[in-house]
């Protein structure tokens, strides 16, 4: 069988990783989220979430990869000592592999914008726009291509391997990536009247501060850092023994963060300085942004067509990083579950993932009727892993690290066998780590799901 590959630089574990994180979702739902519950408030309340749920819960998946330096279901098992706690590596392969198919549906759309912006055909007005994405979403063929189009592209670069495919793409899609946004973000906040969008998402309204916000900014946290997938495991599994655990933890969730906030500085601007408040969801991207950006720079026509051509180039490459992560998790299992290539496994992979993006593109209007449970089938499957599966890996991880492992196992392996210096101020950051799996991360991802399903 093939050897197993590994990153072979920090710089290299921190950007293809941070790229796992870092996708679609800091586009647009981050800014808005903050926006509309509280702006500086909920940022730093998010933050807060971030330190005390989000960096245990990366480290606890991060201490599974590494001690089992194999696929998730394996080092799950390696770790736990019996081959059922393999059961949550596989729950998490199959998460990536849905999410996956019915991204790869988006991130087709985008592809397909960022084709309409360089032709010129999404000069219009909103109705115009609004029309467009209608006609282009339900047609039956052209985004079925793009989405299956979009995997294939993932699958070149995971055949390339660990670190001449994720890593060398990686080390250039995330600073491409974090140029266009900073570019963007400058021009939107040069806009007149921009000072308005600004205010929006940084000014903090604590009085919009709820128990329900809180559990958004919990909820944010939690899917932000691509938590209950096994992303996080498969890719710290290429981790050398000297990669520090909770540095990179904090890095990866710095530079996500920055992102995100970033995101809203080049979205809100834009939208307030031409009197939008941006919607949510699919519309914000597809309908709200392109008139958005017609009419803020519209005095320098050029301009708006560059910055349109800027921004889907922005969300395609965001859209890959989080492909490329979430292909490797099946990639890695089936390569070496088999003992087949991994030129095979890959193939495996992308096969499963483009039937689950054929089924999710129709049933966005293709085919009629094309429904799972009530919903069509796209629908259902990030119902069905936002809700259940995402939870329940994250949930059994905290309890697996938490309780179930040795303390010894996991203190070699967060101190890196004694080697690192792993106290602030005289206070173990061990001990407060542990005490967070334990009962901090099981509480709130609780809270989380308890939330998304409407209990409270």
């Amino acid at each position: 069988m093939e050897k197993r590959g590994n990153f072979g630089t920090k710089l290299g574990v921190i950007l293809a990783t941070a790229g796992s994180a870092v996708g679609l979702g800091n586009i647009w739902r981050f800014p808005y989220m903050a926006g509309e519950n509280g702006g500086a408030a909920f940022i730093l309340i998010y933050i807060i979430c971030i330190l005390l749920f989000g960096l245990p819960g990366m480290v606890s998946e991060f201490i599974v990869g590494r001690h089992g330096a194999a696929n998730a279901p394996r080092a799950y098992r390696i770790i736990g000592g019996h081959r059922a706690w393999s059961a949550v590596g596989i729950i998490g392969t199959i998460t990536s592999m849905i999410i996956l198919g019915f991204y790869a549906v988006v991130a087709g759309w985008c592809a397909q914008y960022l084709f309409a912006s360089v032709f010129g055909e999404l000069s219009g007005d909103a109705s115009y726009v609004a029309d467009y994405f209608k006609a282009f979403s339900t047609d039956p063929v052209k985004p079925t291509l793009w989405g299956i189009a979009f995997i294939l592209l993932t699958h070149v670069v995971i055949q390339h391997g660990v670190r001449n495919g994720i890593e060398k793409v990686s080390n250039l899609l995330m600073p491409c990536l974090f140029v266009l946004l900073l570019v963007i973000a400058v021009a939107s906040c040069l806009l007149p009247g921009a000072s308005k969008g600004i205010d929006f998402l940084l000014k903090p309204d604590f009085s919009k501060v709820s128990g329900s916000v809180l559990l958004e900014a919990l909820g944010q946290a939690f899917f932000s850092l691509s938590l209950g997938t096994a992303c996080l495991c498969t890719y710290a599994s290429y981790f050398t023994r000297q990669t520090n655990l909770m540095k990179s933890a904090a890095q990866i969730a710095g530079l996500d963060t920055i992102i995100a906030i970033l995101a809203g500085l080049m979205i809100f601007p834009a939208a307030f300085s031409v009197g939008v408040n941006p919607d949510s969801g699919p519309s914000l991207i597809f309908i709200t942004l392109p008139n958005v950006f017609q009419q803020a720079f519209g005095a320098v026509p050029v301009l708006g067509y560059v910055i349109s051509i800027l921004f889907y180039s922005l969300l395609v490459l965001a859209a890959l990083t989080s492909t490329i992560s979430m292909h490797e998790i099946g990639t890695a299992f089936f390569f070496e579950e088999f003992h087949i290539t991994r030129s095979r496994g890959a193939w495996i992979e992308t096969i499963c993932c483009v039937v689950i993006c054929i089924f999710c593109s129709l049933s966005m209007g293709g085919v009629e009727g094309l429904t799972l449970f009530g919903m069509p089938v796209l629908n259902f499957c990030d119902y069905f892993t936002a809700q259940i599966l995402l939870p329940l890996g994250a949930f059994v991880t905290s309890i697996l690290i938490g309780w179930c492992v040795s303390k010894e196992t996991v203190r070699a392996e967060f101190t890196n066998w004694g080697t690192l210096n792993v106290s602030v101020f005289g206070i173990s950051l061990f001990s407060i780590y542990l005490f967070a799996v334990r009962f901090i991360c099981p509480a709130c991802i609780l809270a989380i799901a308890l939330h998304q399903v409407g209990v409270i």
